[in-house]
């Protein structure tokens, strides 16, 4: 395939140069589009979305409209993203594709009717399918799998009120010849799992409430006609994601009731996500873990902390050369990890891209903090020598403190050991990692009480910030980065960049009991209060950052750092911002609206702020975000302008999520939402709006309302980094 490609790009090169640098041509005739080669012109049209091809390109001429039908590029076809397709437009697109497309996604295409995911039927050469977050009842899956007979993977919800019953015959032998499933599940069920007998890989996410909207707990007892237990035969992938609540762990252990009695024998990747602190216990865990490193195939592992303990983890990796691992919150096996990754415990470990070390050695509520209860600089630059291949590293929740903790030779900073991890591409760390020690001038000046002699004197603070200026600015040359520019300088290509502050949770209620439990109260760190505008500046020097997370820094005080950050950094696309400074106060505002105005490639703004003031202002600078599409806003105290609102989505037409969670009352929240729908919803048929009090009693069963696609990306601010792969973070 790379010599195929190679030859393209080759023969594209030579025949642009012979067609417009030829110097006997170049001053008598004019190179158009039209005179490109074919090749040339289906390399250019690959990077257009199908929409655009059959809608618009294919009606320019008769030689495009040729090329934008060939077969390479209606082969793959994804419609998930395509947010201004209405139901009349997908139907067009679907007759057009019936006879060429093998592989089509609709993931996330909630706004579509039923009628219209039917007509996928007609695409009866199709081998993969995504169907995820569309309207699919038990009775139209049934006349989509007997019309798709060449079906391989099939990715699907399992909504309340699905039987399994219903399926017709010609649907269960489609689903006994799938090789790949992935089930979201918001009810309990075993959905169509026990129909697959061939199945290669399952992937399931559980979002199940423990209570209905009207308050009523849900019983997780699976009826007689769903207990057909499946058997994995020939699994070898098996993923798992779970919501909170104990429906959805008591569901995922009737799943994982064969492995107590028989592992497949061709298993390589086994990964279970369930968030809280005490995960429900799983007797069957060490067999599983020792089958694992029998065979000395594992690709991929993550089991919750009660599951696994060091002896079985030994036994696991043992003999294998794993791609990914995750040991989120298992602080009991910190010294076992290290020592299988450093200390020959793998086979080989420069094979690991993906880890997840978040919250392994975390010590809750402990302001004296040992040098065994941090992160080690040696520890971690053996582990970058080691396994010196990670693209994706996570160490959310853990600790570094600077002063307590020297390293070995020149290296006195963890962040000169993540250095040494030149191919990483995504990173998250505790905001305590980029200090380089505590400011003890600034500590004193900050708890001596002052003098009552001088309280009368006080000078009045001045109203307003002033804009940023380069160079003029204090806090960005008071505090040090050097720590900072030394993993700036060897991760220059780092995409993904989330920094968490150690007291960080978010406001919105979803996952709140899950967290609260392990996140200290904030300011307990003192070195992450360290953590200011110049830290936030020097990140100018990641050209290719794409995704940058900020959360729970109070030492960003006036946001300063943020305009030289997005100057620099032109291709942003998804920016969260939470509790950033004082939480009485949002001082950063002049600085967040000069920072919106440069971001004109963003696409996603998460801002979380007590004191969030959605004024005419602030709308204005969003409005330079002509390419956004997603806007959540959550203050449990900010105000907003409705009419500022309303012409900031006029001038925004790509925006299909606006989600504010805010004060104010009931009435003027639904007034906004109901005046945005009217006004919007025509034009944009994927357009989701909602306008609620934060703290209205009601919020929870609104939330449960919101597509599940969307609710993933207003939820708290969990990590995206070294997620287990094939499954979206929750």
């Amino acid at each position: 395939m790379s010599g195929t490609m190679r030859g393209i790009s080759e023969d594209m090169d030579r025949q642009i140069v012979q067609a417009v640098f030829d110097e006997d041509t170049m001053s008598s005739t004019s190179v158009g589009m039209s005179d490109l080669s074919d090749e040339i012109l289906l390399c250019i049209l690959r990077h257009v979305p199908v929409c655009d091809l059959v809608r618009n390109v294919a009606n320019v001429c008769h030689k495009l409209r040729t090329l934008c039908h060939d077969k390479t590029l209606l082969t793959n076809v994804s419609l998930s993203e395509e947010y201004l397709a209405d139901d009349l437009l997908v139907r067009h697109i679907l007759k057009q594709l019936a006879n060429h497309v093998q592989s089509l996604s609709l993931n996330g295409c909630y706004w579509l009717c039923g009628s219209t995911v039917e007509l996928l039927a007609r695409c009866r050469g199709v081998t993969h399918l995504d169907v995820t977050g569309c309207r699919l009842t038990s009775l139209r899956l049934s006349r989509l799998l007997s019309s798709l007979s060449l079906l391989r993977s099939l990715a699907f919800d399992v909504t309340p009120g699905f039987n399994s019953a219903q399926l017709s015959s010609e649907a269960v032998d489609s689903l006994s010849r799938l090789s790949e499933l992935r089930q979201t599940l918001l009810t309990p069920s075993y959905g169509v799992v026990p129909c697959c007998a061939q199945l290669r890989r399952l992937m399931l996410q559980f979002d199940i409430s423990d209570v209905t909207r009207e308050g009523i707990g849900v019983c997780c007892q699976l009826m007689m006609g769903q207990s057909s237990v499946p058997h994995y035969q020939q699994l070898e992938e098996f993923t798992a994601r779970l919501a909170p609540g104990e429906v959805n762990q008591t569901l995922l252990l009737l799943y994982l009731a064969v492995f107590s009695v028989h592992v497949p024998k061709g298993l390589k990747v086994f990964l279970v996500s369930i968030p809280g602190p005490n995960p429900a216990h799983w007797p069957a865990a060490p067999s599983l873990a020792q089958s694992l490193g029998q065979r000395g195939d594992l690709e991929a592992l993550q089991l919750p902390r009660s599951w696994l303990d060091s002896l079985s983890l030994k036994r696991a990796l043992e003999g294998n050369s794993p791609k990914h691992l995750s040991f989120s919150r298992c602080p009991a096996l910190w010294p076992q990890v290290f020592q299988s990754l450093l200390e020959g415990g793998v086979k080989d470990a420069k094979q690991l891209t993906s880890l997840n070390l978040s919250g392994i050695n975390k010590v809750l509520y402990s302001e004296c903090r040992s040098v065994e209860d941090q992160l080690v600089p040696d520890t971690m630059s053996r582990l970058a020598v080691g396994c010196s291949n990670i693209k994706h590293l996570n160490l959310m929740h853990t600790h570094y403190h600077h002063e307590n903790s020297p390293g070995l030779g020149a290296e006195t900073h963890l962040c000169a050991s993540l250095a040494k991890l030149t191919h990483l591409r995504s990173l998250t760390l505790p905001a305590c990692a980029l200090s380089d020690g505590l400011n003890t001038h600034q500590i004193s000046t900050n708890n001596t009480p002052p003098s009552p002699l001088f309280l009368g004197l006080k000078k009045t603070p001045r109203v307003g910030l002033q804009n940023y200026k380069p160079d003029s600015d204090s806090s960005l040359s008071g505090d040090s980065t050097s720590g900072l520019s030394l993993l700036l300088a060897g991760c220059p290509f780092l995409e993904t960049l989330e920094l968490i502050g150690p007291g960080f949770v978010s406001a919105l209620p979803r996952l709140e009991p899950c967290t609260r439990a392990s996140v200290e109260p904030r300011g307990m760190c003192a070195w992450a209060r360290g953590v200011g505008d110049a830290h936030l500046a020097a990140l100018e020097a990641l050209p290719r950052l794409c995704r940058l997370t900020l959360a729970g820094l109070p030492g960003v005080l006036k946001g300063t750092g943020l305009i030289q950050l997005t100057r620099q950094c032109k291709d942003l696309q998804v920016l969260s911002l939470a509790n950033m400074g004082s939480l009485k106060t949002m001082n950063y505002t002049p600085a967040l609206l000069d920072t919106l105005k440069q971001c004109t490639q963003l696409q996603e703004l998460r801002l979380e702020q007590p004191y969030l003031n959605a004024n005419a202002s602030f709308f204005e600078a969003l409005s330079c975000c002509s390419r956004l599409q997603r806007l959540c806003l959550i203050s449990r105290s900010g105000t907003f302008d409705p009419s500022a609102a309303e012409t900031f989505m006029e001038r925004c037409c790509n925006v299909i999520m606006c989600h504010m969670f805010m004060g104010g009352t009931l009435v003027a929240c639904r007034t906004l939402q109901k005046a945005l729908l009217d006004r919007f919803t025509v034009k944009r048929s994927a357009l989701s709006v909602v306008i609620y009090p934060l703290q209205h009693e009601d919020l929870p069963s609104v939330i449960r309302d919101i597509p599940l696609t969307l609710l993933d990306r207003i939820t708290l601010f969990q990590s995206h980094v070294a997620q287990p792969p094939h499954s979206s973070p929750l």
